[in-house]
């Protein structure tokens, strides 16, 4: 059986007994970054108490091998392997690898199961401080200028349509200032807030409008949310 498992966005001690269990029982591990699984499950074996911690392969699997390795896979599946699909931190698929594998196993009826975890997009609305109800998750905007402002016309155009609507996406540093900067352009009085380090030691919060959050200097891999 495949199982997608959500993981911990930063802080480790937010690991499920579910997933602590399903990970320890698995043969195979598809980790989108070896290192990082490492320190989980050096974190499940010591809080749960794991000795020896654990002696299952783990298969280096990002978005460059999805297709490479899929066969492979595919077979672990079929000889009735336990096979945890886990990315870096979060949840697959969503903005990370795993979509390739998921849609072939549905489409093949090979057994599978999806573990819920922690999320940046979830931790990041309640942080806002906006009212939640409606939201769209964009991922990670286009690369290239003229991209994003295609992507900000469709949100006039959704905005249209869903007034309460609040929108939220990931961005990274060296492109959070030049995104503000077209945000301000178009939605200059409106609210966003800029959660950074979500669930680590120097987790951040930034609440205000465009033009007053590109005053500030960021770090790190962050989740905007703009009203």
């Amino acid at each position: 059986m495949l199982s997608v498992v959500s993981t911990p966005i930063g802080n480790l001690e937010d690991i499920s007994i579910r997933v602590a269990r399903v990970m320890a029982e698995a043969d195979v591990l598809l980790a989108e970054d070896t290192r990082s699984v490492r320190n989980l499950i050096n974190k499940i074996s010591e809080v749960f108490g794991l000795i020896p911690p654990f002696s299952q392969q783990i298969w280096s699997y990002y978005k460059e091998v999805e297709f490479e390795k899929l066969s492979d896979v595919i077979q672990l599946l079929k000889d009735e392997k336990k096979v945890c699909l886990i990315s870096e931190a979060g949840t697959p698929v969503i903005s990370d690898p795993g979509f390739l594998l998921l849609n072939h196993v549905i489409k093949r009826n090979l057994p599978y199961t999806v573990i819920p975890g922690p999320s940046a997009v979830t931790t990041s609305l309640l942080h806002s401080g906006f009212n939640p109800e409606q939201f769209m998750f964009e991922g990670f905007l286009p690369k290239k200028e003229s991209g994003i402002k295609k992507t900000i016309e469709h949100w006039k155009k959704v905005k249209e349509l869903y007034p309460k609507m609040v929108i939220s996406f990931f961005e990274s540093p060296h492109r959070i200032n030049e995104t503000l900067t077209i945000i301000e352009k178009n939605f200059p009085e409106a609210k966003i807030a800029i959660c950074r380090e979500l669930t680590k030691m120097y987790e951040e919060i930034h609440r205000g409008t465009a033009a007053e959050l590109k005053q500030l200097q960021f770090k790190g891999e962050m989740t905007v949310v703009l009203q």
